[in-house]
């Protein structure tokens, strides 16, 4: 018997958390000026902005595989998180007259990521050690 497919949400999900993530990635590894003022501001640059590109290029090639997308969603969050709690305690929402457009896609990708982790929970709870 051949496993049920996940529906279409699941991977809207996914690639709406990939390509999110994965466009940030030219500014991170380009060192665009803005993404280097930011990781600057969080006394971060450059390892913060490589490292955390590099966490993000991992989540997005994992949340496009089936059997990584629950890892990718996991990484995703945690990048979300970091990103969200930046904006609130050093950047604020809007950063160089962005009009709060980093701090939106943010919480946009941590919605899709917890998207993910709902609709693929059988994935990551099958995991879980089982009490006896």
């Amino acid at each position: 018997m051949q496993p049920a497919r996940p529906p279409l949400v699941v991977w809207v999900a996914q690639l709406a958390a990939a390509v999110l993530l994965g466009q940030t990635l030219f500014f991170k590894f380009g060192g665009a000026p803005e993404s280097v003022w930011i990781f600057e501001t969080l006394g971060a640059e450059p390892w913060g902005r490589l490292g955390s590109g590099a966490v993000e290029a991992l989540a997005v090639v994992l949340l496009v595989t089936p059997r990584g997308a629950v890892w990718g969603a996991l990484l995703g969050l945690g990048s979300m998180l970091g990103a969200i709690a930046s904006h609130l305690v050093f950047l604020g929402i809007e950063v160089q007259g962005d009009g709060g457009l980093l701090f939106a896609l943010a919480n946009v990708v941590l919605v899709a990521c917890l998207a993910v982790l709902w609709l693929r929970r059988g994935q990551w709870l099958a995991l879980l050690p089982r009490r006896a």
